[in-house]
């Protein structure tokens, strides 16, 4: 080999390494840009996917109103008048609404962390060599 064609690629190595920081950055900057074009379609879905359930709800609960409506006029149809009727089914919501309210006062007492954090506290002390 000539001594030409050794500068040559001496030089193209240098520059190839000069080069790396160079590719590193903008590797990072492709990857993020992608990362965050990957992000907005996923949130954008997330957002659409979440509209669509409120709206599932809104009818939903528009159901249960025509259901109770309906309770109402087939108690009426036994010969009841329309208030005793809108009453029996206003006391049959009144009694499903305090069980689920007795059911959701029991799960609170549950999810009481209470030991936990004693015991947290507990660890923090004993690593700062404090006694309790």
């Amino acid at each position: 080999m000539s001594e030409q064609n050794l500068g040559k690629e001496k030089r193209g190595l240098f520059r190839l390494i000069a080069d790396v920081p160079t590719l590193i950055v903008q590797l990072f900057r492709d990857e993020l840009e992608s990362l965050k074009q990957e992000i907005t379609a996923k949130v954008k879905g997330v957002a659409i996917g979440a509209a669509l359930f409120a709206v599932a709800g809104v009818f939903a609960f528009l159901m249960l109103i025509v259901l109770i409506i309906a309770g109402i006029f087939g108690i009426a149809a036994t010969g009841l008048p329309y208030w005793a009727s809108a009453l029996i089914v206003a006391g049959a919501l009144l009694v499903i609404a305090v069980i689920i309210a007795l059911v959701g006062k029991a799960q609170f007492g549950k999810g009481d962390p209470g030991r936990t954090v004693e015991s947290v506290k507990k660890d923090v002390d004993a690593f700062k060599g404090i006694d309790r």
